[in-house]
């Protein structure tokens, strides 16, 4: 008789949910949000289809929302009015993301993780991350120093997590270094540890209003996507360095070195689902070329499969919904 044992345990839908490998829950989830200074009513991004840059009142009723949908986490970008070569709005205590993170405190307190976003491509005139020498070059020492005094900023406007994004190298242990001093060493560190140089990132950008100056890229600094073994070693460093949780970005179209990376570390592993990635969903599904839920919670276990312990989507609050039917 031939061997029908695995199409036995498909039959029904309560044996498939009972014999599941992956499972994927609301509580892997966390919602990228931004929150943009000047404007009066929140403004869509066009490239990114349901997403906003928000107001500081429309961004809290957002949270709101997701807290309801039981989203435990968020990650805070945000678009200020001024930029500078800097980017010195980005630790101003009255910059828009500390403003926005007092807010959320303040009425959340610890019910959801506030994750901020440490960079200073969103504040600076010339889109980098960091400060450009004359030659063109980003300056990584020059540039440790303001992301140590970004790190201070975040955790004394209430941050939980500050995200160092920028892949300048040695990022992790200077922001450690300078929140211990501070006394905040209770503030976790997740590192975009191999974060690569892709193409999926160009939603993102018109979310933040970055476009680098002068036709550059980042490819000097971010992680080459022909390379696993190096961002493996990106990984290790961070993790010496004193990351309490390490991120893939992007996430779909790097699985194996999710997967790779898991391998490697027993720390909790995030991946970013990123905008391209989302983006390209939510076309398919408007020309009707895809049921966009599905498609887009077959992304999202995939992306758990592979190994990550949460994902940073824009999907978080229809998948959220979704989970919960």
């Amino acid at each position: 008789m031939i061997e029908n044992r695995p199409r036995r345990l498909r039959k029904t839908a309560a044996i498939r949910r009972l014999v599941a490998e992956t499972q994927l829950s609301v509580d892997d989830l966390v919602a990228p949000l931004f929150v943009r200074e000047g404007i009066n009513t929140p403004e869509p991004v066009h490239s990114l289809p349901g997403v906003f840059q928000h107001t500081r009142k429309s961004l809290l009723e957002e949270v709101k929302k997701l807290r309801d949908r039981g989203i435990p986490g968020l990650v805070l970008f945000g678009i200020p009015e001024k930029k500078d070569a800097k980017g010195s709005e980005a630790w101003n205590p009255n910059g828009i993301v500390q403003l926005a993170l007092n807010d959320l405190r303040s009425e959340l307190d610890d019910e959801m993780v506030l994750i901020a976003d440490l960079c200073v491509d969103e504040y600076t005139d010339h889109g980098h991350c960091g400060i450009v020498k004359s030659d063109g070059t980003v300056d990584n020492d020059a540039t440790l120093e303001l992301y140590q005094q970004i790190a201070i900023a975040q955790a004394e406007a209430g941050a939980h997590v500050t995200a160092p994004s920028g892949m300048m190298d040695g990022q992790v242990q200077a922001i450690r270094a300078a929140l211990d001093s501070k006394n905040f060493e209770d503030i976790a560190i997740l590192a975009y540890a191999a974060k690569y140089a892709s193409a999926l990132y160009g939603p993102f950008r018109d979310a933040v209003d970055v476009e680098i100056a002068d036709g550059g890229d980042r490819k000097g600094y971010q992680q080459n996507p022909k390379n696993v073994r190096e961002a493996l070693m990106e990984v290790h460093l961070d993790i010496s360095e004193g990351a309490d949780m390490v991120m893939v970005k992007p996430a779909l179209s790097y699985l194996d070195v999710i997967s790779k990376v898991r391998a490697e570390t027993n720390l909790p592993l995030a991946a970013y689902h990123v905008s391209g990635e989302y983006a390209m969903v939510e076309a398919a599904a408007a020309n009707g070329w895809i049921d966009g839920d599905s498609v887009g919670m077959e992304h999202l276990l995939s992306i758990k499969r592979a190994g990550a312990d949460f994902i940073l989507t824009y999907l978080a609050c229809r998948a959220a919904e979704n989970l919960q039917k």
